[in-house]
């Protein structure tokens, strides 16, 4: 039995699935949160390309990286608008 027959597209979905709901759950910060959310969806890209839904892999090829823009830059208002209250908080002090 050779150890390249477990090496299929299926295993690397699930491993990528896993390391990516796993890094979700222990991370911290809210970046690698959503890099981590990346690595989950590219994990379910190639479960769901692998049990051979193509027109679901077309679309989530769309949306996967438009979701990803938006988390991002939702991220970087919130970050913007808690260094405004910040700054404000000091100010009035």
């Amino acid at each position: 039995m050779n150890i390249l027959d477990f090496i299929t597209l299926t295993n690397i979905s699930i491993i990528l699935m896993v390391i990516g709901a796993l890094g979700i759950m222990f991370l911290i910060k809210p970046l690698d949160k959503i890099i981590m959310l990346s690595i989950l969806e590219a994990g379910l890209f190639g479960a769901v390309v692998s049990f051979k839904y193509l027109d679901v892999a077309f679309v989530m090829a769309l949306l996967s990286p438009i979701s990803i823009i938006v988390f991002l830059l939702a991220l970087i208002k919130i970050n913007e608008i808690r260094n405004k209250k910040e700054s404000k908080g000091e100010n009035s002090v």
